[in-house]
């Protein structure tokens, strides 16, 4: 992955304990790290597998059509978890269902069903290219008992082909819009995710996607902030500063408005007897973030030692889930 953060940032006494982001507790000029507490699990997101159709310059995950760290997620792991919620009566209203590409996993729609049939939100990043294609069958059905708590988020990295493919690759553009296009006509309201990577303003880029979809006939209302989220970076110098306990008060945001104050994530990792739950979407590997295997087990506090805690979420006032 092309100019990209280490996703396996080294933990406290591995040789680089005096490097920023080490200490869990502390941040390296000796204040208090800044640490989330999860005052509700309000959306839990299912990494399907790393596996995806595509591989992108700066895919945060590494995705690709090689990458196999995180395994396909089973249908059985997930009905371990939605029992979890439903025995604990956890305020969770929302599945994310994410990846590498999901409509690759072969149990996708069979873990829609279970999760849409316990009267849950079922909130699908994809890129809306071949693998979505061969589940259309599958989703018009979903569609047509479920209605408008399945919602699909495609990913589409800036309003002009050129920009958008430099990310995606080549040929990547126009199927994209193809898929979206499809959605919109059979009723699904599809959201849309860009970047902010381009040096170009909030309204500058929302005003860019309105006039593109206005053009083809796509009815997404871009100045939406839950029908167009628009991320910031996690690519480039990991050089941000540490969150302290003081940076709270200091940038005027609420702990509990940060990511990891209302989700975790499960992934499969590869030759893994079962699965795991992780702090959040944006850090798969790093096993300091590795919380345990039971949602009850991972209900601690989180410390916010990764350059992506500070530059994604409190920073960038970023979040994946849903509106």
């Amino acid at each position: 992955m092309a100019d990209s953060i280490s996703l396996e940032t080294p933990p406290a006494g591995s040789g680089q304990a005096n490097a920023k982001f080490s200490d869990p507790e502390v941040t390296l000029d000796g204040s208090r790290r800044a640490k989330v507490a999860l005052r509700g699990l309000e959306t839990l997101w299912v990494n399907t597998g790393t596996l995806c159709n595509i591989a992108c310059a700066n895919c945060y995950i590494e995705s690709s059509p090689t990458n196999d760290r995180l395994a396909y997620f089973r249908r059985d792991d997930l009905a371990g978890y939605l029992d979890e919620i439903a025995r604990d009566r956890l305020p969770t209203r929302e599945i994310g269902f994410t990846g590498g590409e999901p409509f690759m996993n072969p149990d996708i729609t069979a873990m829609l069903e279970d999760v849409l049939g316990r009267g849950l939100h079922a909130l699908v990043l994809t890129n809306a290219m071949k693998p979505m294609h061969h589940k259309k069958a599958a989703l018009l059905d979903l569609r047509r008992r479920f209605g408008d708590l399945l919602v699909l988020r495609v990913s589409l990295d800036h309003y002009t082909a050129r920009r958008h493919e430099e990310e995606r690759g080549p040929s990547t553009w126009a199927p994209t819009l193809d898929g979206i296009r499809w959605l919109a006509e059979n009723g699904f309201d599809p959201r849309v995710a860009g970047r902010t990577i381009w040096e170009e303003d909030e309204a500058t880029l929302r005003a860019g996607y309105g006039r593109m979809f206005e053009s083809l006939g796509i009815g997404i209302d871009c100045d939406d902030r839950d029908r167009l989220v628009l991320f910031p970076e996690m690519t480039g110098n990991p050089d941000v500063p540490e969150i302290t306990e003081q940076c709270w008060d200091i940038l005027g945001v609420a702990p509990e408005d940060i990511m990891c104050a209302t989700s975790r994530m499960v992934v499969r990792r590869k030759d893994a007897t079962g699965p795991a739950v992780l702090a959040c979407t944006l850090i798969p590997y790093d096993r300091r973030f590795e919380l345990g295997a039971t949602l009850a087990a991972a209900a601690g506090p989180v410390s916010l030692n990764h350059p992506h805690c500070a530059k994604f979420c409190v920073l960038g006032g970023g979040s994946c889930a849903g509106g």
